[in-house]
């Protein structure tokens, strides 16, 4: 059975995309998690709802034994089960001027992005290696673009997801895996509630924030057939702020 692992998709985008992902492609949906599990299961009670099928998988995306571990014991558990797809979206902000930022807000902030990316991508891509096909989506955004003020760390960390994405995509392209990053502007979500939207939508040329459920369309777009040939790209999303 073919699977779709989503990291972080407990909710917010992980959420909207770990929905989609099953509606579209039929796809067993890997919800992973690493503390909120009531919201894990209401991911995944979603997916169900919906006729879909899937289940909560716990790890920190950081911790690369944690990862190795449940990602080795599931797929033992699950001989006939491969990840096909895969979704990079862990990710937190911890946003503050960087001549005052604790190294711990870095390093988490970098640590849950990159290492995370490496973690759960290295363990999974060895599967799609030897099936020669697979779908990688990398969630950046407009952060990691343009770099945006008070989010040193967050630019920091997205900026190096984009590179990695453009890297890796030609290690892997010839085996028929496509790895591609999607880079939201600002979308509605518990990471943006804190924002004051009737401010910044002013330097959104589509005058709102965009919706989790549209970075999901794309998402899954990215992970069909029709985007076989795309590989290596950042999408922006972001209502037309470099228009």
């Amino acid at each position: 059975m073919s699977c779709a692992l989503v990291t972080g998709a407990s909710r917010g985008l992980g959420r909207a995309i770990a929905v989609q992902l099953s509606k579209d492609h039929g796809l067993h949906i890997l919800v992973n998690y690493a503390s909120n599990e009531e919201a894990a299961k209401e991911t995944l009670a979603e997916i169900q709802a919906n006729g879909g099928s899937g289940e909560l998988l716990h790890f920190n995306v950081q911790t690369k034994q944690e990862v190795d571990d449940a990602l080795n014991a599931w797929r033992e558990a699950n001989p006939d089960h491969y990840i096909s797809v895969l979704v990079n979206n862990a990710g937190i902000t911890r946003d503050g001027l960087f001549m005052w930022m604790p190294e711990k807000d870095w390093d988490d902030v970098l640590n849950i992005s990159t290492k995370g990316l490496f973690n759960v991508t290295q363990n999974a891509i060895q599967q799609m290696l030897r099936k020669r096909s697979g779908r990688i989506v990398n969630i950046a955004s407009v952060s990691g673009m343009k770099g945006v003020a008070g989010q040193t760390n967050y630019s920091a960390a997205k900026g190096a997801i984009i590179s990695a994405t453009k890297a890796l995509a030609q290690e892997v392209a010839k085996r028929k895996i496509t790895v591609n990053a999607v880079a939201p502007g600002f979308i509605t979500s518990d990471m943006t509630k804190d924002l004051d939207e009737d401010q910044l939508k002013q330097m959104i040329p589509m005058n709102r924030f965009g919706k989790a459920e549209e970075v999901a369309h794309l998402v899954s777009f990215l992970c069909s057939d029709k985007a076989a040939y795309i590989t290596g790209e950042v999408v922006n999303i972001n209502g037309g702020i470099y228009s």
